[in-house]
C-alpha cells in the first residue's frame, strides 16, 4: 500500500481511527514484566524482555518492529496461543496463567477474536455460514440485531449467500472480520490481517477494523510491518529486541515509517 491509500491526518483534526463516543483509558488486555524465553543455556532466545504494556478498550492498536522484535510472540502470548516464561498477562481482569487447558480454550472461545494472514474460511459454508460457525460449535445462538450490525459495517449484506471461492480476497478476509466480530468478543487479535492482500483490498479491511473500533465499541490489536496499515491505529507500539522501544499516539504513515528508520539507524550503529 503507498501513502496516497488513505488521507493523512490533519494537524490538530480528528483522528479517523478514534472511537466517537467509547470510554478510553480502561484496559482489555495487559501484559505486566511479560517475558518470553525459548530454549536453554547457549541456544536461549528472550523473545520478550519483561513488556509491560496495556491495550486499551475501544482503541485500535498496531503493534510494529522489525523482523524478531517479538511483536508475534506478544500477540501470541496475550491471545493465551502461546505460554509465557515469566510475568503475566490479562484478558480483562482474567490472568491467562492461571488457566488450565480447558478454561484458556473458553477464554479464546468465549472472549477473544482473531483474524490472521490465512482466511481460514471453510469452503464448503456460504459467508453467513463461516461467520457464524464459532457461535454454532459452541451451541450458542447469535444475536441478531448485533449480527446484523457487524455484517452492515463490513459491508457484506449482499455477499452472505456466497461461498469463499466466488469472493474476492478482500472481501474473504472481511467475512473473517466479520467473523472475528459476530460473538462480541472483548478484544480482537489480528495478524497481519492484510498481509496477502493487494492495496486496494489492505485498505478496504483496514477501514472495516477502524470502523468497527469507531462504530461498535470494539478493542483491536494488530501486528503489521506495513507503516500505512499502522496509521489506522489509534496508536502504534514499536518492539525491538523484545521491548517495547516507543509508543506513537494518532500515527501516520509517513511519521511511523520515519520512527521505523531511525530504528534502523540505531540497529546498525549499535
Amino acid at each position: 500500500m503507498t501513502t496516497s491509500t488513505r488521507q493523512q491526518h490533519t494537524a490538530g483534526g480528528p483522528h479517523p481511527g478514534a472511537p466517537a463516543d467509547h470510554a478510553h483509558g480502561v484496559a482489555a488486555a495487559r501484559a505486566t514484566d511479560l517475558s518470553k524465553i525459548y530454549g536453554q543455556g547457549e541456544t536461549q532466545v528472550v523473545a520478550l524482555d519483561r513488556i509491560t504494556v496495556d491495550f486499551r478498550q475501544a482503541e485500535f492498536t498496531a503493534i510494529m518492529g522489525p523482523s524478531g522484535s517479538g511483536k508475534s510472540t506478544l500477540m501470541h502470548c496475550m491471545a493465551g496461543l502461546d505460554s509465557i516464561s515469566s510475568g503475566s498477562a490479562r484478558i480483562g481482569d482474567t490472568e491467562l496463567t492461571k488457566l488450565k487447558d480447558k478454561k484458556l480454550t473458553q477464554l479464546r472461545r468465549d472472549r477473544i477474536g482473531f483474524i490472521f494472514q490465512a482466511f481460514n474460511l471453510l469452503p464448503t459454508l456460504t459467508g453467513l455460514e463461516n461467520i457464524t460457525l464459532p457461535m454454532d460449535i459452541a451451541g450458542r445462538k447469535p444475536d441478531k440485531e448485533w449480527l446484523d450490525r457487524v455484517i452492515r459495517t463490513v459491508g457484506l449484506t449482499d455477499r452472505l449467500k456466497h461461498r469463499p471461492n466466488q469472493l474476492s480476497g478482500g472481501q474473504q478476509q472481511r467475512v473473517a472480520v466479520a467473523r472475528a466480530l459476530a460473538s462480541r468478543p472483548e478484544i480482537i487479535f489480528g495478524d497481519e490481517p492484510t498481509g496477502n492482500l493487494d492495496s486496494r483490498a489492505g485498505a478496504e479491511v483496514l477501514g472495516f477494523l477502524r470502523n468497527s473500533v469507531r462504530e461498535l465499541g470494539q478493542t483491536v490489536v494488530m501486528v503489521t510491518h506495513d507503516p500505512v496499515a499502522a496509521a489506522y491505529a489509534d496508536r502504534v507500539v514499536f518492539l525491538a529486541d523484545g521491548r517495547i522501544v516507543d509508543d506513537m499516539a494518532e500515527p501516520t504513515a509517513d511519521g511511523v515509517l520515519e520512527r521505523m528508520k531511525s530504528f534502523d539507524a540505531k540497529a546498525r550503529t549499535s
